[in-house]
């Protein structure tokens, strides 16, 4: 499978639109080894690393949307992303779905503002 047709971020005037990341160590190119919890915490670093080219940091964020592949994950998935995010905390949505690859757990796109920290 190649590299997919989507851009990592969209920006539209204060606006900043990630695709959803999942916990793939971008050194390596391979997914993180471990479970719920290691894929959260990647996702979430490419998230911050995504942001930061932009000159945002996860205070931006405003929406954000999970996707975890078992949803007797989520109090595991729950507990590594809040600790990304300051209060007030974004508004966001969690699904339950099946990912491309079945070795993921979890992918997560947010929309940050510029203004919004």
């Amino acid at each position: 499978m190649g590299p997919a047709p989507l851009s990592p971020a969209v920006v539209i005037e204060d606006f900043v639109y990630l695709s959803g990341q999942v916990g793939i160590d971008p050194a390596t190119g391979k997914i993180v080894e471990g479970g719920i919890e290691e894929q959260t915490r990647q996702t979430m670093e490419n998230i911050k690393a995504l942001l930061a080219a932009e000159g945002l940091t996860p205070d931006h964020v405003v929406k954000s949307l999970c996707f975890i592949t078992d949803v007797a994950n989520f109090t595991a998935m729950n507990g590594v992303y809040k600790t990304y995010f300051a209060d007030p905390k974004p508004a966001r949505s969690t699904v339950g779905i099946v990912l491309a690859d079945p070795t993921l757990l979890v992918e997560i796109e947010v929309i940050a503002h510029r203004r919004a920290a």
